[in-house]
């Protein structure tokens, strides 16, 4: 779906100096990372019992140590990025504001994951010394590191060098531990260094509550709270009582189908689980929908869903709606209502046009007033997620790929929907976005090395191969 090219001036920004020398001292060195690649790629399977356990156990310690080079590679780009933003005159609170997007797109990730790595790497590079030359060394894995750094987050910068004495001055200290007791010896260690911290740690972390979804197999989906303990451990006694007291009286539902029915029916207000009264964006073929056609639907928010079990759901809302009298409507845009949708408003079908061949989105049936409220919901149908490359993220904004400031329309052509975070690493230094020609809507990015990066939108239900 995504792809990238180098652009002519990869090792910074266009025209900046130094550039072809930095380029000239990466080629040898990404010359020798091919090589090595190209080794590792023989295999060793000829080898027998012994061997291949050693080559395993090689393999895992060259792995560890190369993941400290990408960690080393990211805060030297954001040193980097900030003497030039500097130079520049950017404000010293957005310096080095677009970094962690590049780094994820370098390593083909979510900004989010991007992010992640450089906080991780600059805590380590800079203020663990002993994990970073453990990691370096290949002695710990990525995965150990992070657990390290996460522990001894909330820790000013002299108690987090004595946590990182204590456990890794010495490897050996933490031979054979296993990652759920490093995890403790850490946080064992941070909150004797700085109790005061670990406290406030604990008190921003309720700050931080919130509830989320994910997908899961089979159009399952996850939902999840991060909550205080003494909330979380309410909720699950209160849904496992109501689940001890159905099965006594009779109840054909397992445990877990009752405690998941009554976690929607308490949330939702509802008296049955199955009866929804919310909104669904299913976008589907009128061949899945009339014909029977095994073609797979869209529902927005989830991703692919069954022919059939789009049916199913729409089967369900229909008959819902069939049990009232009155007349289903659909809420006209600027007039919708704070109360909660009743039976009346449960199902109704808005057309979609896409073309034949490429699946473009090209219209949208709609009884909007407000142009700005139906090109929205145009753009969510078509992108579905943020149009960055590997970014997963729900559209959060509604972005003009061309800058109104710039000349740019609003129009679906120059829209494109993103998250929060992609939305604001555009406004960065030297960050440029455009509509490129495709068979479907694609966006090229270029960021402020050079590196240029297009997405395209994922195809709709009906399109052709």
């Amino acid at each position: 779906m995504f792809e990238y090219e180098v652009g002519e001036n990869a090792g910074g920004a266009p025209g900046s100096p130094g550039v072809s020398d930095a380029a000239a001292v990466a080629e040898p060195a990404l010359a020798r990372i091919e090589a090595v690649r190209a080794a590792l790629a023989l295999g060793g399977t000829r080898l027998g019992e012994a061997g291949l356990v050693d080559l395993l156990s090689g393999l895992e310690a060259v792995k560890s140590a190369a993941g400290a080079y990408p960690a080393r590679a990211a805060v030297a780009l954001r040193e980097r990025a900030v003497r030039r933003e500097a130079a520049a005159g950017v404000d010293p609170e957005k310096r080095g504001q677009g970094v962690g997007a590049q780094v994820a797109l370098a390593r083909r990730e979510s900004p989010h994951e991007g992010s992640r790595l450089l906080g991780f790497a600059r805590a380590m590079v800079d203020e663990m010394p002993h994990t970073h030359e453990a990691f370096r060394a290949g002695e710990i894995s990525e995965w150990r590191a992070t657990l390290l750094v996460g522990e001894t987050a909330c820790l000013e910068l002299e108690d987090r060098k004595k946590v990182d004495a204590a456990l890794m001055a010495d490897p050996r200290t933490i031979e054979g531990v296993g990652n759920r007791k490093l995890k403790a010896m850490a946080r064992h260690l941070a909150e004797q260094a700085s109790p005061k911290a670990a406290v406030e740690r604990a008190r921003r972390a309720v700050g931080d509550r919130h509830v989320s979804l994910r997908p899961a197999p089979d159009t399952m989906a996850i939902l999840t709270g991060s909550l205080p303990v003494g909330q979380g451990v309410a909720v699950l006694k209160a849904l496992t009582r109501a689940a001890d007291l159905a099965t006594a009286t009779g109840d054909a539902r397992s445990r877990g189908q009752i405690m998941a029915d009554t976690l929607v029916e308490r949330v939702t207000g509802q008296q049955r689980a199955e009866g929804m009264r919310v909104e669904i964006q299913l976008v589907m073929t009128d061949r899945t929908l009339f014909q029977g056609d095994t073609e797979p639907a869209h529902l927005q928010g989830y991703g692919v869903v069954p022919a059939q079990v789009a049916r199913d759901m729409i089967r369900e809302a229909t008959r819902a709606a069939r049990l009232s009298t009155a007349t289903p409507q659909e809420p006209t845009d600027g007039q919708e209502s704070n109360a909660p949708p009743g039976p009346d408003s449960l199902a109704w079908i808005r057309r979609l046009y896409t073309a034949p061949a490429t699946g473009e989105l090209v219209g949208l049936d709609s009884r909007a007033r407000l142009f700005p409220r139906g090109l929205r919901r145009f753009i969510e149908v078509r992108d579905q997620t943020c149009t960055r490359p590997w970014c997963d993220a729900p559209i959060r904004h509604m972005d003009h790929i061309l800058a109104w400031a710039g000349g740019g329309a609003t129009v679906a052509e120059n829209g494109q929907g993103t998250c929060v975070r992609c939305n604001h690493t555009k406004e960065a230094l030297n960050w440029h976005s455009r509509k490129v020609a495709g068979a479907r809507h694609m966006v090229e990015t270029t960021t402020p090395t050079g590196h240029v990066y297009r997405s395209q939108a994922p195809a709709l239900p009906g399109t052709a191969d």
